[in-house]
C-alpha cells in the first residue's frame, strides 16, 4: 500500500535523463517523467538542463521539497532550456529530508560543470569520504550523492574526458545503485555491478531516455529500448550512444522487492513484466493456501495483482472493498501514532456492502512493523466481515537493507521477534501465510536475486564486515 505509514517500506529515489537534439527543450519531458517516478520519492524533487550548444558552464538547476507538481511550475520549465537534462525524486533514507539533500547536485570545477542524480545507497561512502577529506576535497558533504560528484570531479581533473572519470570513480563504489551524470555535452549512466537497482534506456525520435523504471519512458511518449546491464556505463553524445561493460560482473543479484512493491505495475524491468510477476506470486500463495474465503482482495496499489492471482489460482471470486484517498499526504510523516492510524483511514475506506458477512482473504506485498495491517484488519471487521485470512506476497523481514531501502533494523522488524502465529495475533487476523523464498523462481524465473532483507545473505559487505 503505497505510503500507508511506517509500517511500509520505501525506495530512495527515482531518476531521469534525457538527451535530445540541439535546440530541443527537455525540462517538460523530465518532469513528467518525474511524475511518472513520483511512487519513487515524494520529499523532494529537482531538474538539472543545459544546452549543448551554450557555453561552458550554462547548466539551470531547480530544486525544491515537496512533490514534483509543487516544486515545478510553468514558468520554471520554461527558464529551465536545455536540451540535455536530468531530474530526480527523492525520498530520505539516508541524509535528512532538507533541501540541502535534494537533487541533482551541480557543481562547478576547474574542467567544467556537472550534475548529477542518484539512486540507491554506496555502502563505502564513508571511506571514500574519508579519503576525499584527507585530499582536502570535501568538508561537508552530507549525501552519497555529493561524496558521489566530488569522486568523479577529483578523476576528472586527472583524465581526457568525463566518461574516463565515471569509470575511475565507479570502480571504487560498493553498493546499489544507479547514476546519471550529465556534462555540458553527455549524458552518462551507470548502474552498480550486482544489478540491484533498476535502470533502462528508451528513445522518443531522436532523443535518448534514462530512467528508473520503463514506465517513466511511456509516460513521455518513448519506447523501451532495453535495461542498462549491470556494471555498465552508458555515454549519450551528440554522435550517438556508447557502451562501456568492462566493470560489469558475471554475479547478479536484483532487488526482489521491485517485483513485489516498489515498481510501478505497468513497467518492465530485466525483461520481467511487474504485473505478470505480482500475479504470479499471487498464485504461488494460493497454490499453498487451502483457506475457504467468500472473496479475494487485495490492498491498494500493489497487493491488487496479487490477489489477482490468487483469485485465479483457487478459483474464488476477486472483488475490490477498499476506495483509495490518493490525495492525503504519505502517514509515515505524521508525528505521532495517533496521527498516522488517523491517516490510514482517511487514507483507506472499506465497502462495507462489499465485506459483510463474507469471509476476506486479505493480500499485501508485506507486513514491516504489523501496525497497519492491524488498523486495516479491524477496519475490516468493523465494516462486517467475517473472517480475515491475510496473506502476503513476500516472506517475512528479517534483517536491514543497507542498499538505498528503508527496511529498518531487525529490532524493529515484528517476524524477526515474532513466529507467524504470535504475529497473526498481534494484527487480529484469523489466519497468516507469507510467500516462500522458494516462490521467488514461480514469480520471476531463473533472475539472480538480492534477498538479504529474507535470508541476511549481503551480495555487497557492509566496510568492516
Amino acid at each position: 500500500m503505497n505510503g500507508s505509514g511506517m509500517d511500509k517500506l520505501h525506495e530512495e529515489c527515482g531518476v531521469f535523463g534525457i538527451y535530445a537534439p540541439e535546440g530541443e527543450r527537455v525540462a517538460g519531458d523530465i518532469y513528467y517523467g518525474l511524475m511518472a517516478l513520483q511512487h519513487r520519492g515524494q520529499e523532494s524533487a529537482g531538474i538539472s538542463v543545459c544546452r549543448t550548444d551554450g557555453p561552458p558552464g550554462n547548466m539551470e538547476t531547480k530544486k525544491g521539497m515537496g512533490l514534483v507538481s509543487e516544486v515545478f511550475t510553468k514558468e520554471d520549465l520554461k527558464r529551465l532550456a536545455g536540451n540535455i537534462g536530468v531530474g530526480h525524486v527523492r525520498y530520505s533514507t539516508t541524509g535528512g529530508s532538507t533541501l540541502e539533500n535534494a537533487q541533482p547536485i551541480s557543481m562547478n570545477y576547474i574542467k567544467g560543470t556537472l550534475s548529477l542524480v542518484h539512486n540507491g545507497n554506496i555502502v563505502n561512502a564513508g571511506q571514500i569520504k574519508e579519503q576525499q577529506m584527507y585530499r582536502g576535497q570535501a568538508h561537508y558533504t552530507t549525501s552519497d550523492s555529493e561524496v558521489l560528484a566530488y569522486e568523479i570531479i577529483s578523476e576528472r581533473v586527472k583524465t581526457a574526458t568525463i566518461e574516463e572519470a565515471v569509470k575511475r570513480a565507479a570502480g571504487r563504489l560498493r553498493g546499489g545503485y544507479a547514476i546519471l551524470v550529465m556534462s555540458p555535452r553527455k549524458l552518462i549512466a551507470m548502474r552498480d555491478p550486482y544489478g540491484i537497482k533498476p535502470l533502462v534506456i528508451g528513445k522518443k525520435g531522436e532523443a535518448y531516455l534514462l530512467a528508473s523504471e520503463s514506465a517513466a519512458i511511456q509516460a513521455v511518449g518513448g519506447q523501451l529500448l532495453r535495461d542498462v546491464l549491470p556494471g555498465e556505463i552508458v555515454t549519450i553524445r551528440k554522435d550517438g550512444m556508447e557502451s562501456d561493460t568492462s566493470l560489469c560482473q558475471e554475479q547478479k543479484a536484483h532487488c526482489i522487492f521491485e517485483y513485489i512493491y516498489f515498481a510501478r505495475t505497468d513497467s518492465v524491468i530485466d525483461g520481467i513484466s511487474v504485473r505478470d510477476a505480482r500475479f504470479r506470486a499471487g498464485e504461488a500463495l494460493a497454490a499453498q493456501d487451502h483457506v475457504e474465503a467468500d472473496l479475494v482482495a487485495g490492498v491498494p496499489d500493489s497487493g491488487l495483482i496479487a490477489a489477482e492471482g490468487y483469485a485465479s489460482r483457487s478459483g474464488q471470486p476477486f472483488g475490490l472493498i477498499f476506495q483509495k484517498n490518493s490525495y492525503i499526504g504519505r502517514s509515515f510523516i505524521k508525528p505521532t501514532d495517533e496521527e498516522r492510524k488517523a491517516a490510514v483511514h482517511m487514507k483507506l475506506s472499506v465497502l462495507k456492502s462489499a465485506v459483510e458477512g463474507r469471509r476476506i482473504v486479505l493480500i499485501d506485498d508485506s507486513i514491516v512493523r504489523g501496525n497497519t495491517m492491524r488498523q486495516i484488519v479491524e477496519m475490516l471487521r468493523q465494516a462486517g466481515a467475517k473472517q480475515v485470512h491475510v496473506r502476503i506476497s513476500s516472506p517475512p523481514f528479517l534483517y536491514p537493507c543497507y542498499y538505498g531501502t528503508d527496511v529498518p533494523s531487525s529490532r524493529q522488524l515484528i517476524a524477526s521477534e515474532h513466529s507467524t502465529e504470535e504475529i497473526c495475533r498481534v494484527i487480529g487476523a484469523d489466519s497468516l501465510a507469507y510467500l516462500r523464498i522458494a516462490d521467488f523462481h514461480a514469480m520471476v524465473g531463473g533472475l539472480p536475486l538480492c534477498t538479504a532483507c529474507f535470508e541476511g545473505r549481503y551480495p555487497v559487505a557492509q566496510p568492516g564486515s
